[in-house]
Formats: C-alpha cells, structure tokens, sequence
C-alpha cells in the first residue's frame, strides 16, 4: 500500500526528511511518531502530494507521488490536524460538497454522505452550521469528509483532539473497524492511544527512522533482558534488605539487582538478567528456600512512551539505542 524509499526533503541547505525507507502492508494501523521538529508532518506532506520529495520515491496503492499525484490523491483519505472545514456551512450540505469534489458518483452521494455521518456520529448534527458545533464534533465533520470516498489509505493526523474521552474510545473503535478494508497512518501525541490502536509503530527523530516494528517488539527490544520486579517478606521476623539483596546477588545469571523499597514489611527489588539468561524461577528458589514469604513476582514492562524517550533522546546512549532499534527492525 505504501512503500517509500530514501525519501528526502530539503528546504535550502535544512534537511526536514533524510534518506527514509519504511513499507505498510495493505489493511494495517500504523502509529507515525515523532517529536515536534522531527520530520513527520514533512513526510506526511509528501505522502499526500502537498509537498514533492527532494529525493526518492514514494508510491501508495502502486502511483508514484510525482508521476501520477491525482491518482494518490483518489486513493487517500487525509484528516489534518486541523480540519478543512467550511464554518457556515451545514454539516450535511459541506459532506455533499466535498463528496462533488472528490469525484463520488452523483447517484452515490446521498448514500456515502449518510453512511460517513452514521459511522463518525453526525446524524443529530446534520442540520447545524459547522461554526456552532464543538471543537470536537468538527474534528468528526473532517473524520467524515475523509471516508467519503472510501479511499484505500487514510492519513489521520491528531484524529481524537479535542475530544471528550467517550468520544476518543468511540473514535479509537472506529479507527479499528477501518482496518483491514482501509490501511491507516495515524500520527498523534497521545502515545497510549498508539499502544491501543496501532499494530505497528513508525518512529522519526530529526528526520531519520529510528525505530520500526510492533510495539510489542519495540518494548522488549528496549528491555534487552529479562527483568522483573520481587516482592517478599518474612514471616514474624524483620528482613533486612542487605542481607536479602547478598542472597538476590548469587541467583546465576543475574546481571544487576537494586533494593527499591520496603512496604509494610515487605522488600521490593528489581532484578536484571545477563542478556539471554532466565531467573524468575531461580529468584523464586531463592526466596521460598529460605523461607521467606514471596508476595509478588512481576515482568518489568516498557511503555510506548518509554521506548519513545529511549530512542528520539538527545544523548549519545539514546542515539545508539535508537541506530540499534532501526537496525533490527530493518534486519526483519
């Protein structure tokens, strides 16, 4: 559906996109990421015609961007972050005009019109000028003008702002109804929404691909070893947390353990394996041999938010993380 390769885009001497290459699969939800600065709204541009690349190809639905832009444009569905809204119109009577422009069949309107406001909730709204609705029944109206031709991509850019948060789970489902008949590129802040949504995750730091693959994936290649979190205590006697973490220190394999608290008598640690090694039950051995009491053995998990920090950092560790995580991504 998308394929894009060596994409470049310079305004004078600034490079904005820098030599990326990424590939989407028809009918998948794709998180497009990035900091503000970071290239994303440029690619994005580029993708939909608005802009021409400096360098490389971009293709969508098998047309070239510079070769056969009006044919991209049929095939995409484009909400941006603000919606190209026309505040004195009504909102059925701006779908049919947009519905004219788009180039739906005259004997189709009535029906796409109908089912775009049934499928983004309009239908209460059908009648109100655009300028009297909110915020977010706007950001409905430019979700609805973007399926009206029932194109094969749609490009969302920030599609729950301004959204009140029955209206962004009700969005969220839409978004997941879409796939499989639609592929979807979704950009937004909201990285949880990403985690929720999106089956792929897509990530640019200034102007380069740092990372690419599944969220799950991105979360575990951030962890790079096991990791878990310990929680124990011993029964009638206070434990001390030196000398539990002497008897943490010997569990073969482990890399690093840190004493994070004490809680109603209960010791808390975490736990790092060497690369490769598993210790949960070694850990496990290691308290119930004594006979302390294990009150909870947890994975430490990442966040996308986490993995997101990790690899659009300043740093130079960051950077090497985010030049590791593109790496595999690509090997795959």
């Amino acid at each position: 559906m998308i394929d894009v390769q060596n994409l470049s885009k310079r305004y004078g001497g600034f490079t904005a996109v820098d030599d990326i290459s990424f590939h989407v699969e028809p009918g998948r939800i794709v998180g497009f990421l990035g900091p503000n600065g970071a290239g994303k709204t440029t690619t994005m541009r580029v993708l939909t015609c608005f802009l021409p690349p400096s360098r490389g190809s971009v293709r969508i639905a098998g047309h070239d961007v510079l070769e056969d832009p009006l044919a991209v444009k049929r095939a995409i569905g484009y909400l941006p972050e603000t919606p190209p809204l026309y505040a004195d119109m009504p909102v059925e009577g701006y779908l049919r005009f947009v519905s004219e422009i788009k180039g739906v069949p005259a004997k189709k309107i009535l029906g796409q019109v109908e089912h775009a406001m049934k499928r983004c909730a309009l239908l209460d709204v059908r009648d109100k000028r655009i300028a009297k609705l909110s915020k977010g029944y706007r950001q409905r109206v430019g979700l609805a003008q973007a399926l009206l031709h029932d194109p094969q991509l749609l490009i969302l850019d920030e599609p729950t702002s301004g959204l009140d948060p029955k209206q962004i789970l009700e969005t969220r489902d839409l978004i997941r109804e879409l796939a499989g008949d639609h592929t979807v590129i979704l950009s937004t802040h909201i990285l949880p929404e990403v985690e929720q949504v999106c089956e792929e995750v897509i990530i640019i730091n200034k102007g380069r691909l740092v990372a690419r693959d599944s969220v799950v994936n991105l979360r575990n290649r951030l962890r790079g070893a096991d990791a878990i979190v310990l929680d124990f205590f011993a029964d009638g006697a206070t434990l001390e947390p030196h000398s539990a973490e002497v008897v943490l220190k010997a569990i073969p394999g482990l890399a690093r353990v840190h004493f994070t608290g004490q809680k109603d008598g209960r010791l808390q640690f975490e736990l790092e394996a060497e690369p490769g090694r598993q210790i949960r039950s070694a850990a496990a051995s290691a308290v119930v041999s004594r006979g302390w009491q294990l009150f909870e053995m947890k994975s430490i998990t990442y966040s996308l938010e986490d993995v997101f920090l990790e690899v659009t950092g300043a740093d130079s560790d960051a950077s090497s993380s985010a030049d590791a995580l593109a790496g595999e991504a690509e090997a795959q």
